[in-house]
């Protein structure tokens, strides 16, 4: 294919390309999954640098217009997939959780379900298997990186001189100050570099803050589902759970408060934005009352982001861009949105709290990789993080609506489930009595892992659900979800 064009600056080429490109894909003279001219072909042809050619293909796949392939070039992006017209029917039982001890641990050593171990390392091994479809991870799909290795390269070759000497607890200074300037642009939490902990990943952050505040035999508050990781931790060091059930809304707040006047937990903590596992988002009302009530109860919280920048809609502020006395630590990554092996992830702390958090930051493991730091830090100064973002937003929208409308199509009808808007994941709630367990290991042996919902309950003792994770291509999506919907088809049939 042949794209004619003007002889003029590099701008005004790319903008050309640009331009042309997109003008071809909405007249249709370019279809779905046509190839685009190479990078190096359209270079040469143009007379530009192939960085040029580089940065308008990134802007077009931003807007969701074309799609990187890896090995094989540039391609039109697939019909867009619709959400299906239908309301979400998620309503599950407020049953508070009190979780005194942790759960036994199993019995057996293969994956039956049960630990927040066990389920990682299954989920890693289905990962390697040719074919398997891994409808329980968190991993956003590994697109739109094609440009990483160019800027890795020359990330290390900037800090090359310093690759082997230690570097600060919390963090290079210009990648905090990089990483303040994205909170408060796109998140509206007005931080200082000052305030900014660079962490081995969210995981050590949230280690951090629990070991931090929390003592053996303390209560803390979680949401009820929460994230499986976050109550493992929790129970190791010795803590006792209260889980306060969701809502379509969030938090039930009533139940919250009660349970504050009555326990007196020493912390709370919350996903407020695109729930691990439910998805479901807060409003900034919902937030600002929770705030309120950790307040008045002299309880600190615990606010996990893992998945900023991961919505299709706008989203309120952090709980802690409304925090005047700082009781809010507020924890992200990069894991989820550049990818999970760069474990570089983040705390905002304030007031008297940071200066210890740094001390058990050195005590920890020193400072984060110097090269993982230097990475990012070239990503977001390149510009290239905020076309990346724009794509996962756009490839995630697909996903999710191929989702919804699969789950339309293969679920009972006795099946509801939420409909976040961004992240990885939605939750599906199931009729009692399924044997949810027994359904998931059949799933395996058809290729499809799947995680239920047991181990997101405090002492597993939560209703029948699945987590599903929607970040995969439409087809494996559709074939994962039908071999879960004709088992549970089967097994309600059985009675």
């Amino acid at each position: 294919m042949r794209i004619p064009l003007e002889r003029h600056s590099s701008k005004a080429v790319y903008l050309q390309i640009r331009d042309r490109l997109r003008r071809l894909i909405q007249t249709g003279a370019l279809q779905p999954g046509d190839k685009l001219p190479s990078i190096r072909s359209l270079a040469k042809s143009t007379r530009v640098n192939k960085l040029t050619v580089i940065e308008a293909y990134n802007v077009l796949e931003a807007d969701g217009l074309v799609e990187a392939r890896q090995g094989s070039g540039y391609f039109v992006s697939p019909a867009k997939i619709t959400c299906p017209d239908a309301a979400p029917t998620f309503a599950p039982p407020q049953d508070v959780i009190v979780s005194e001890q942790p759960p036994p641990p199993p019995l057996v050593k293969e994956w039956k379900g049960g630990s927040y171990f066990n389920l990682y390392m299954a989920s890693v091994q289905a990962r390697h298997q040719p074919g398997m479809i891994d409808l329980s991870s968190g991993f956003s799909l590994a697109s739109g990186l094609e440009d990483l290795p160019r800027i890795a390269r020359r990330a290390v070759k900037q800090v090359a001189g310093s690759l082997f000497n230690y570097d600060l607890p919390q963090g290079q200074l210009m990648l905090r100050q990089q990483i303040s300037r994205t909170l408060v642009q796109q998140h509206g939490l007005e931080v200082t570099p000052e305030d900014l902990i660079v962490t081995n990943g969210s995981k050590q952050g949230l280690s951090l803050v629990v070991q931090y505040y929390v003592k053996p035999g303390d209560w803390v508050i979680v949401e009820s589902p929460t994230w499986h990781g976050m109550l493992s931790l929790l129970y190791n060091m010795g803590a006792k759970v209260i889980g306060i059930p969701m809502t379509a809304e969030g938090m039930n707040l009533e139940l919250l408060e009660k349970n504050l006047h009555t326990y007196r937990p020493k912390l709370i903590f919350t996903v407020s934005t695109l729930h691990n596992p439910t998805g479901i988002t807060t409003s900034q009302a919902h937030r600002r009352q929770l705030l309120q009530l950790a307040e008045s109860y002299d309880c600190v919280i615990l606010e996990d982001n893992a998945y900023e920048g991961l919505n299709f809609e706008l989203v309120p502020a952090p709980i802690k861009a409304l925090d005047r006395k700082d009781i809010v630590t507020y924890v992200g990554t990069f894991s989820k949105t550049i990818m999970p092996g760069i474990r570089v992830g983040y705390l905002v702390v304030t007031g008297q709290h940071y200066q210890p958090l740094v001390e058990r930051k050195l005590l920890s493991d020193i400072h984060v990789s110097t090269v993982s730091q230097a990475i990012v830090s070239e990503y977001l100064a390149s510009g290239h993080y905020r076309h990346h973002l724009a794509h996962l937003q756009t490839q995630h929208l697909q996903s999710r609506n191929a989702m919804l409308s699969a789950l339309q199509r293969y679920f009972p009808p006795s099946a509801s489930w939420t409909v976040p808007n961004g992240g990885t994941f939605l939750w599906v709630q199931m009729p009692a009595g399924l044997p949810l367990s027994e359904i998931c290991q059949q799933a395996l042996s058809r290729g499809v892992f799947v995680a239920e919902g047991t181990p997101f309950f405090p002492g597993q003792q939560g209703y029948p659900a699945l987590r599903l994770n929607f970040t995969l291509l439409p087809e494996q999506i559709e074939r994962g979800i039908a071999v879960l919907g004709e088992l549970l088809k089967d097994y309600l049939r059985k009675g």
